[in-house]
């Protein structure tokens, strides 16, 4: 950790960055050295680990639970492993992270041509779709945005490629098998079993941390997980998290007897959900209060309006 990096450090914490990445960790020492050195800065963010190093994949489960995200780092992890080791690799972190409940970017050259070029090759498209496919939860441009001539052109072709590749998302057997410490956390994994069995539409998790739905979009299912919170800050976490769409609202403002009602009804304004869809909303029944998701209720659209008390 370079006094260069310890500035970065420090000015993350000032601009009120809701994710650090770390770059070159070896092991979950780093990754906490970093959490710690944020955090006495006045940093309130997540540690993202850039796996860039050889020595890293023999550190990984480590790392992992010390990270918040790990990203796939692929031009210098690709020099340190060779080319021909990297696909393996990057599938390898993808399902490990998922395995470990955590979240994972792909990087790195994903439309290198479009730098120059107003279309991605063929290969690029298959690159992308294939981490999609592959359960990453988010994709990183960074020459083809930052120096490239098409920005907004390579955004709108990466956007239409991870929207058709999770339209052939297979249902997941994630953790089928586990015992759940936690009863939010059990919560979470019931609300996605149910959703893949039932035909349900949206699910929509009341959360204060984010923690409930980061469970959820582990499993793959390909329905809209949305994280209703008061919170900013969790509303701009959850972005990376794949499948979650953050909604302001304010349930500690809000009749406990009118949540639900309402919940269904922001969702039919989205456009999500509509007559005779069936819908799960997770919440807790002390509204407000980190880790008490504690409920799993199951509405129909069209009923909730003949709600007076839940």
């Amino acid at each position: 950790m370079t006094e260069k990096d310890q500035e970065d450090i420090r000015f993350a914490a000032e601009i009120d960055a809701d994710y650090l990445a770390v770059s070159f960790v070896r092991n979950g020492d780093d990754v906490r050295l970093a959490r710690e050195l944020f955090h006495e800065a006045g940093g309130h963010g997540g540690i993202v680990a850039k796996i860039e190093r050889a020595e890293s994949l023999r550190a990984i489960d480590d790392i992992i639970n010390a990270a918040d995200v790990i990203m796939v780092a692929r031009g210098d992890l690709g020099v340190e492993i060779g080319d021909a080791e990297l696909p393996a690799a990057q599938k390898m972190l993808i399902n490990r992270a998922r395995e470990l409940n955590s979240v994972v970017i792909t990087a790195t050259q994903m439309m290198q041509s479009m730098i120059e070029n107003p279309i991605p090759t063929r290969a690029e498209v298959f690159d992308v779709a294939n981490a999609v496919l592959d359960g990453t939860d988010a994709v990183m441009l960074s020459a083809e945005s930052s120096i490239g001539k098409n920005p907004a052109k390579v955004v709108e072709a990466l956007h239409r490629i991870c929207l058709e590749a999770e339209k052939h998302v297979t249902r997941s057997g994630h953790r089928i098998d586990s015992v759940f410490g936690r009863v939010d956390e059990a919560i979470a994994m019931a609300a996605m079993y149910t959703a893949n069995h039932l035909g349900v539409k949206a699910i929509a998790a009341l959360t204060e941390t984010g923690s409930t739905v980061k469970w959820m979009s582990r499993i793959r299912s390909g329905i809209p997980i949305y994280a209703i919170t008061r919170s900013a800050p969790t509303r701009r976490k959850v972005r990376v998290f794949r499948g979650v769409y953050p909604v302001s609202f304010d349930v500690a403002s809000t009749d406990i007897h009118e949540v639900n009602r309402e919940v269904i009804e922001e969702l039919m304004r989205r456009g999500t959900v509509r007559d005779g869809d069936l819908v799960i909303i997770t919440k807790g029944d002390r509204s407000g209060v980190e880790g008490q998701t504690n409920i799993l209720k199951i509405m129909r659209v069209g009923e909730h309006k003949l709600l007076t008390k839940d």
